[in-house]
């Protein structure tokens, strides 16, 4: 089949790519000159494992292409995915105008009948928007709009996309419909299911399955800080409710809040869906709280320990992205961990395998970026780790203890175990669970 992808970011390139994997051809389109170039080239402009080899295969195969010319890019599709940007306002309210103006520009040159359908994360009643729009100046026999959410997790997008748990199509075409279950088939071989629905319900589902698991990861935090009050073990009450068939063990664990590109986002549009409709949708507004007062646990930790004037402390952190096997910052931990730090006095020795570019375009030479993990901690007075990705989840800990100026560890994510960290003599703060060796003396 013949698909044209418009926008080459995050969900754009991935949903391209694995379309073109499976034997379709793919033109990708975007504004952006220079990331067209590098993608020619087979140079993705994010980290996603596994994308860069089946971008590389299907270039060579010619299965997949890109240019900047949105005429020529979709004169031969059969199907046109709308995947572009959708920011959140100042309100939460998700800014439409990206979709609606390439609407507007597709209505003018579409010449046979094209399925148009919205990739992007969008409010309940877009599919009828950009119908208005394309219905002003393109006959209504000539289109369909199909609302088709994506549920790629960044960090496994590839396989999420090549299996998917479901499908959800919304339509109200059985012209669309058929289109979009023949695209499909070989994604779902193994029988996980294609759920046809109308346009509104499918626009609703994606907003309610990411603030669903934005809720339990929320919950979860609450349980952890309350845990530490009591004395009970946060570890030990997540296996107890996930062994629970009707909970389930996913998402279960405390953290340091939740961020990326979507559970924000899509958590702050449901509540502005709800306000539009004058609902007052009181536990996505706490799952927020929840998590902006989460984002401050570990900066409230360290400062606790070592005083509120942090002047003259050097601090490692290891892990920048929101979580790992990604790139992506936005609306990660870290940066709110880094501006109280900062604030405070400290300065602070960072590094993250693939996010440092990106922290760096924000905090420039605010702080300093370590060549590795055993780098950062170099003589500083405590390790902080925010992401919890496999090379820190077993390091040297003869190396961090000789190398930081008194042991000591501040864990946002719970990776090492209390008794691992008793035995070797760390001063250990975690979440939701005690504090290991509070003897240990604070050096700057």
């Amino acid at each position: 089949m013949n698909l044209a992808i418009i926008g080459t970011g995050y969900v754009g390139l991935v949903t391209g790519t694995c379309f073109a994997e499976t034997g379709n051809n793919v033109m990708c389109i975007d504004i952006d000159e220079k990331k067209i170039n590098n993608l020619r080239q087979g140079k993705s402009p994010i980290y996603e494992p596994g994308l860069d080899v089946l971008l590389e295969r299907n270039i060579k195969e010619k299965r997949i292409t890109f240019t900047t010319d949105l005429a020529d890019g979709i004169k031969d599709a059969r199907v046109i995915f709308l995947a572009l940007p959708t920011p959140p306002g100042k309100d939460g309210s998700a800014d439409l105008q990206y979709v609606l103006d390439v609407a507007s520009s597709l209505s003018k040159i579409i010449t046979r009948y094209t399925v148009i359908v919205n990739k992007s994360t969008v409010p309940v009643g877009t599919a009828e928007k950009v119908h208005a729009v394309l219905a002003a100046h393109l006959s209504t026999e000539l289109f369909d709009v199909v609302s088709n959410p994506e549920f790629l997790r960044e960090g496994v997008a590839v396989d999420d996309f090549l299996k998917p748990d479901r499908v959800v199509i919304g339509t109200s075409s059985d012209k669309a419909r058929k289109v979009m279950d023949e695209l499909y088939q070989p994604f779902v071989r193994q029988g996980n299911p294609i759920y046809f629905m109308d346009e509104r319900s499918s626009e609703m589902t994606k907003y309610a399955a990411n603030s669903y698991l934005a809720m339990r990861i929320s919950f979860m935090n609450e349980m952890a800080n309350l845990c530490e009050k009591t004395g009970a073990n946060v570890d030990w009450v997540r296996i107890g409710m996930g062994s629970d068939s009707r909970i389930g063990k996913r998402f279960l664990f405390p953290g340091i809040g939740y961020g990326g590109s979507c559970f924000p986002k899509d958590v702050k549009a449901l509540a502005f869906t709800a306000l539009e409709q004058d609902y007052d949708f009181s536990l996505v507004k706490t799952v927020m709280d929840v998590n902006d007062r989460q984002k401050l646990v570990l900066g409230r930790k360290v400062r606790n320990y070592f005083g509120s004037d942090l002047t003259g402390y050097t601090f490692a952190i290891w892990g920048l992205a929101f979580k790992p096997e990604t790139d992506d910052i936005r609306d990660a931990p870290a940066l709110d961990l880094i501006k109280e730090l900062t604030e405070a006095g400290a300065k602070l020795r960072v590094y993250d395998p693939e996010a440092m570019p990106n922290v760096k375009q924000i905090f420039g030479d605010k702080i300093n970026y370590a060549d590795s993990q055993y780098d950062a901690v170099t003589d500083a007075s405590a390790l902080i780790v925010v992401t919890e990705w496999s090379e820190f989840r077993n390091p040297d800990f003869d190396r961090i203890y000789e190398t930081l100026k008194h042991p000591a560890i501040f864990d946002g994510r719970n990776v090492y175990s209390l008794e691992r960290m008793e035995q070797l003599g760390f001063y250990y703060e975690s979440i939701g669970r005690k504090i290991v060796h509070p003897q240990v003396v604070p050096v700057k």
